[in-house]
This record gives structure tokens, sequence and C-alpha cells, in this order.
């Protein structure tokens, strides 16, 4: 077969379609105007802005406790209104918040403006998503793993040109990569147009049916499902939060422990986060195996809290010994963690969708995108708690993880038939 073939042959294997391929293109171009501001936003505020680091840690906090909101609001939105009008919305709000940020250097309006733009940031994260599920189906869980790839690539490429632009240094470079991130949200929400609206049984739920040639006798009205009513459903979204720790382990808790903790050199901190980038590029979609049915997705949290456990004890082990040894355990960890993160994204996807009613599907997965909203906010500070207990404390949160892996399990209950349920949880009533 030529290559050519090959590739005609590989791109008929992405679920979802012409629509689906065209979301994947979506998800990188958003990600690489994300990777350009993602590199910079600490410098423009710091230099084209003229602000102190405690206001912009004042403005990072603010607009990213804001940002929280948009999982179940876009969510709630996506099961009452045609999902890609929204979605295209969602990008162009994106895009003004971004443009908006460079006419003016005042706190107040800054504020306002960078929490819209989180606001939208998170929306579009699961509504993108939601689109994917939709257009997907069954195959959800390996067009995620694709997708997941190729936004990782457009990060890297963002960054990259964000590194390559910062050798000039000037207040005017900050301002035309804040441009580009803006750009980026404009052409996703042009390739978004040229996708057809995806079904959505939600919505066909909520249409009134065609009467009939005799009049029948009115049926009661059944509610919606509520995600925030469903007891089950937010247990299992608390746990979700505890298991996307691995996100700030990689932010903050490699970063810190290496330079503060163990004997390897610090040019060793940024290939720990290139290796992360490469083993996703790599292999995400292989692991899409991991969650290619929900029986499966649960069973894989097994091999999901030994990748837990042996991170923690490698990043518990890389204090002693010599340079050597550091470096090969720190690298151990890293692997380790980055192991849990692909399964459980894949474990994610497909059980937060497995478990939400088809008629509430957008509401349950906003709520279920509050875990890593959560996990931004509360995440960092159990890592440095880690941190500060030293390597009992990285023995502690392994264990801690691979025990919440347990708990999962065991609250995701297989019926048997291949689908699941979500056990009862019992709360006390006062």
């Amino acid at each position: 077969m030529g290559t050519s073939a090959r590739r005609t042959a590989l791109i008929e294997r992405i679920p979802g379609g012409r629509d689906g391929r065209r979301m994947l293109i979506v998800g990188f171009v958003d990600r690489i105007g994300s990777g350009l501001w993602g590199a910079t936003a600490a410098l423009y505020f710091t230099y084209a802005a003229g602000l102190g680091t405690a206001e912009i840690g004042l403005l990072l906090a603010v607009s990213g406790c804001v940002g929280i909101a948009g999982p179940p609001l876009g969510g709630l939105l996506a099961d009452r209104v045609p999902l890609r009008p929204l979605l295209i919305t969602v990008q162009l709000a994106r895009a003004a918040a971004s443009l908006a940020l460079l006419a003016t250097t005042d706190l107040r309006l800054l504020l306002a403006i960078a929490s819209v733009g989180s606001l939208g940031d998170r929306a579009a994260s699961v509504l993108t998503k939601l689109y994917a599920t939709r257009v997907a189906g069954p195959d959800r869980a390996r067009y995620q793993a694709i997708n997941r790839t190729a936004v990782n690539i457009g990060w890297g490429v963002g960054g990259l040109i964000a590194a390559a632009a910062l050798t000039g240094g000037t207040v005017t470079v900050y301002r035309w990569l804040l441009i580009g991130d803006a750009l980026s949200f404009l052409a996703s929400a042009l390739l978004t147009l040229g996708c057809a609206e995806p079904p959505s049984a939600s919505r066909i739920a909520a249409e009134p049916a065609p009467s009939p040639s005799e009049p029948a006798p009115a049926a009661e009205k059944t509610a919606a499902p509520n995600p925030w009513r469903d007891r089950r459903y937010l247990a299992y979204t608390a746990s979700e939060a505890v298991l996307f720790l691995d996100d700030s382990v990689f932010k903050v808790g490699l970063p810190l422990w290496s330079v503060t903790a163990t004997s390897a050199p610090h040019q060793l901190v940024p290939l720990l986060l290139v290796l992360n980038n490469v083993l996703v590029v790599l292999f995400q979609v292989p692991f899409a195996r991991f969650g290619a049915t929900p029986h499966t997705a649960r069973t894989s949290l097994w091999p999901l809290a030994g990748a837990f456990l042996l991170g923690g004890a490698a990043l518990a082990v890389s204090t002693a010994g010599a340079p050597w040894l550091a470096a090969v355990t720190l690298l151990l960890a890293a692997t380790a963690f980055t192991v849990a993160e692909m399964l459980h994204a894949t474990i994610s996807w497909e059980l937060s969708v497995a478990l939400a009613p088809p008629t509430a599907q957008g509401a349950y997965l906003g709520v279920h995108g509050l875990a890593q909203a959560v996990q931004r906010s509360a995440g960092p500070l159990a890592v440095t708690a880690a941190i500060a207990a030293g390597p009992l404390g990285w023995l502690g949160l392994g264990a801690g993880l691979a025990a919440m892996c347990g708990a999962q399990r065991h609250l995701v209950r297989d019926r048997g038939d291949g689908a699941l349920s979500v056990a009862p949880v019992t709360l006390s009533e006062h």
C-alpha cells in the first residue's frame, strides 16, 4: 500500500466522519493559540499591562474561579439550544476577550475581561467533548484519544512559536502573541461553521410530538434528569476531581520536588515535561482501548491504581543516592504519572458519558467538567502538601490516588449486561 493510500485509510478510520475530522482541526488550531498565550500570559501582564506580582496573582485567581462556572453552564445550554452555533458563539467570545485585553491596563477591567475569557475556555472544553460524543457515538473513546493527541501537538506548536518570538523580548511581541491567540479562536469559529449540527437526544426529547388526527389523553410530563440532584453522579464527579491530580503533579509537583529535594540537575525539569508531551502524542490513541466500553473502562481502574502507586514510590525514592539515581527515578515517576494521565483520560471520557442519561448529556458532562476545574484550584495545595511532607508525602499521595481508583470502581457498578450504573450513596439527612 502506497503512502497516499495509507494516509487515506488512516483518515477514514477517524470516528465521526467529515465533521469529526474537521473538529480535530478545530482543536488543533485552538490549542496553538492557547500555547501562544499560556507561555506568555505572565510576561504580558508584567511588561505590557504593567501589573505587579500580587495583581497578576489576583487576576489569575479570580478569573480561574469564575471559569469554574463554564462547564456546567455550557453543558446546560447545550441541552437546550443547537450545539454548533453555541460553540461558535463561545469561540467568538474568547476571541473578543483576548483582543479586549489589549485595550486597557486597568486592573478592574482586566479582571472582568479575563474572567469572560476563562469562562469561555472552560465552556468550550465541555462543548467540544459533547460534540465529539454526539458525532463519534460508540467510538467516542478513540475519537477523544485522537483529539487529545491533536491538541497536545497544537499546544506544542504554539509554545515553540512563542519561545521563538520571545527572543525579541519586546512589548510589541507580547501583543502580537495575544493577537495570535485571538486569531486562533476566530479560525476555530470559522471551521466550526462548516460542521453539521450533531444529533441530540435531549433536544429531540424536548420537541413536541406531532398532533395525532384524534386527540389523545394528555400524558404526564416527565422532568429532565438534573445532575445537581443526582447524588450518585455527584459522588462520581467528586472522585474524578481527585484522580485529575496528575495535572498538578506535572505542573507543580515534579518541578518543585526536582529542584528542592533531589540532587538531579535542574536541566532535567523541562525534559520531564517534554517526555510527558511526547508520550501522550505517541500513545494516547493506543490507550483508547482501555476505555473502549464501559466495562473495559471500569476494569482499567486497577492498572490506573498501579501507575499512581509506582509514580508516588519513584518520587519518594528520588531523594536517596547520587544525581544519576535521582534522574532515573524522576524519569520513572514522570513516565508512571503520564501512563496514569493517559489511562485516566480514556477511562474518564467513557464513564462520564456512559453514566449520563442521554436526554441530559450536556448538563451531566458540564457537571463532570467541574472535576478538572476544582482540581486546578485545589490540586496545587494537595501537591505542595505532599512535597512538604517529604518522601512519605509522595507515598501517601500515590496510595491515596490508588485507593480512590478502588473506591470509584466500587462506586461504578457493572450490571452484568455491559451497562453501568452508579452505586447508591448514603448521605445523612438533617
